[in-house]
């Protein structure tokens, strides 16, 4: 592609690009695809020849867009802003175009020295203390712009790490290294960032989590009273991570209060978090928000997020930048040049070498709508939300879980968090809407933020009627569910009952069956069950009943096996369909007026079964009795069939 290939196709990708934004509400908020998707789309290798840029834009629009989230939507009110502007894209254009790689003045002047003058002007806006700004006589501060907030986080809680090994280690020279690292302590709230844990991990030092108060703030006692309980374990407190506008629920701890209670440990390093809310300090009405920053040692923002300017774009700044450097320098022959000493080389700022142009983009945004403009569009943000928050306070179904002072609204549904986690998930599912949870409280809540860059008072009106329609639809199910399990549990207690009454109408007839009581079950009664075999062999049952003793055969067969009050026998005979068996029931002529017989099938006339010798030999149930006991109607010949 040369420049006249690339003019065309520069104006294209323009073309392309606004066509994009301009029509992002024809397209699905988050794509419908799973993972794996592009791979079987694309060839398993980059292809030998050159193809035509027609065919490449092609599978841009067929393959690539089909898998993207589209943060630009005005339905997106996941996470926080994505900064967008056409002034932004531009400036990446240009620095892309100048290609320049700026890790030290000499590799780039004007890519150092515009980077130090546009972190002073924002540094002003906001309005951070003169000693976190280069340019001021006498400060030892300055700014400098990283790749995200996890990496301001990261490279302070190294500073002071080094920092903390310096110390101790003129107090104790003769203790490694390895040894007073392991003691080091750092602390943050349980709202605060991932990134601070992972930086603690990176860094090999232990991180205590505190535990914020209702309002989900940071507060000094909790932080005090956890640093002198480690201090008479042994260990020593180094580093403090406070957050302004947290990731859930955009709560802040309480800088002021913290601040002075660290004056008491002058060693300990106090890190400042604001990479969203920051922002807004821009706004005069917001700056009682930053109230305690005098005291902290760092402070980082995220102009990615909220002031319009594309990723990557992190602001950090350092009240002593020879504290940040000392940690981080690494000073070979090939990166040294004569004006070491009187200029500012980035390389020593961060982890990576390699920099990019990345104040020209922000540059160009402050310029292109001036602090007034960016003021306007986060006081917009702000608006929607209160739009939003008080639609939720109107409908009684709903809670609002935080305190709407920026532009995120943490909500949910009254009830319980797996109705919460069910709404979202839906709503998600169905493309119209994007949002993500949070805990506040250690509860189940939906974050919703106002994100896109021209969003409208229309489009969170369209936000809460799409949340208001699931809501209605699940709870409705909700509700059926409900009376179905009420009607599932009423079915299962009554057939328990059925099952409990059967039981103990089985166990005791007499109470449930007027007709036993009269009928007077007899002291004694005789079974016999005759079932002839291939070989005429007979199975003889015989069961004893005495006065006052249960017996082993359920009430309703006992019932047909008793004999009249008057002694006449009772010769019923009975078939079971299932067997091949006859069943002839009479009563017993032997010891008919006595009792001692047992209510067990192993009582005194026990019983016996005599199978075929076809199918096993003979087993006799009671130990010692004859295949024919004493008393027994049937015998082995088959009469009694």
């Amino acid at each position: 592609m040369d420049s006249k290939e690339f003019r065309r196709r520069g104006t294209e990708m323009v073309e392309y690009i606004c066509n994009y934004l301009e029509t992002l509400e024809q397209r699905r908020v988050t794509p419908c695809v799973e993972p794996g998707y592009l791979r079987h789309q694309l060839p398993d290798e980059a292809p030998e020849e050159p193809e035509p840029w027609e065919k490449i834009m092609q599978d841009v629009e067929d393959k690539i867009m089909p898998g993207v989230t589209h943060w630009q939507h005005p339905r997106f009110h996941a996470y926080f802003p994505s900064g967008n502007s056409f002034p932004s894209i531009l400036g990446d254009m240009l620095s892309d175009g100048i290609g320049c790689i700026g890790f030290s003045w000499a590799a780039s002047p004007a890519c150092t020295e515009l980077e130090t003058i546009v972190l002073d002007w924002l540094g002003k806006a906001i309005g951070l203390p003169d000693s976190f700004l280069a340019l001021k006589p006498g400060s030892r501060g300055g700014g400098v712009i990283q790749t995200s907030a996890s990496e301001c986080v990261l490279v302070t809680m190294l500073a002071a790490r080094a920092q903390a090994i310096k110390y101790l280690k003129q107090q104790h020279p003769f203790v490694e290294e390895g040894h007073l690292l392991s003691k080091l302590m750092a602390y943050c709230s349980k709202e605060a960032h991932s990134c601070v844990e992972k930086a603690a991990m990176i860094s090999f030092v232990k991180l205590r989590i505190l535990e914020p108060d209702e309002k989900c703030c940071l507060r000094a006692d909790t932080l005090i009273k956890a640093m002198e309980e480690d201090e008479q374990q042994g260990l020593i407190p180094f580093f403090v991570s406070t957050t302004l506008g947290t990731t859930g629920s955009c709560a802040f701890d309480d800088l002021a209060e913290i601040g002075e209670a660290l004056q008491r440990f002058p060693s300990v390093w106090l890190h400042v978090d604001a990479a969203y809310a920051g922002n807004a300090f821009i706004c005069p009405e917001l700056k009682y928000l930053l109230k305690g920053i005098q005291y902290a040692d760092s402070f980082n923002t995220n102009p990615n997020k909220w002031l319009l300017t594309n990723f990557d774009c992190s602001t950090l700044w350092v009240r002593d930048r020879i504290r940040l450097t000392s940690a981080l320098v690494v000073d070979p022959l090939y990166l040294q040049h004569g004006y070491t000493d009187s200029a500012i080389d980035y390389r020593h700022w961060g982890v990576p070498l390699s920099r990019r142009f990345r104040s020209l983009k922000l540059w160009f945004v402050l310029r292109s709508y001036g602090i007034s403009g960016l003021q306007a569009y986060i006081r917009h943000h702000i608006d929607l939300a209160k739009r939003f928050e008080a639609l939720v306070l109107k409908d009684s179904r709903f809670e609002v879980c935080n305190d709407v002072r920026l532009g995120l609204v943490c909500f949910r549904l009254k009830g319980t968090d797996r109705i919460n986690e069910k709404l979202l998930s839906s709503i998600n599912a169905s493309g119209k809407l994007h949002m993500v949870p949070a805990s506040v409280n250690d509860t189940y809540v939906i974050r919703f933020c106002a994100v896109a860059q021209n969003a409208k008072a229309e489009d969170i009106d369209y936000a809460w009627d799409v949340i208001t329609d699931f809501a209605s639809e699940i709870l409705e199910k909700e509700q059926a569910d409900e009376v179905s399990e009420i009607v599932d549990r009423r079915k299962t207690h009554t057939l328990a009952q059925k099952r409990s009454f059967f039981v103990r109408m089985v166990s005791d007839p007499k109470i449930y069956n007027p007709a036993i009581n009269k009928a007077q079950t007899p002291h004694r009664m005789s079974t016999e069950l005759t079932s002839p075999g291939h070989d005429g062999t007979v199975v003889t049952v015989q069961s004893p009943k005495t006065p006052g003793s249960a017996t082993w055969i359920s009430w309703p067969l006992a019932f047909l096996f008793a004999s009249a009050d008057d002694g006449t026998k009772n010769d019923v005979t009975l078939r079971f369909r299932h067997l091949d068996t006859m069943m002839r029931l009479s009563a017993s002529r032997r010891n008919s007026a006595t009792g001692g017989s047992s209510p067990s099938p192993e009582g005194e006339n026990g019983i016996t079964l005599l199978k075929s010798p076809k199918k096993s030999p003979i087993l006799m149930r009671k130990r010692g009795s004859s295949p024919n006991p004493p008393g027994a109607v049937g015998t082995n010949n088959g009469s009694n069939k």
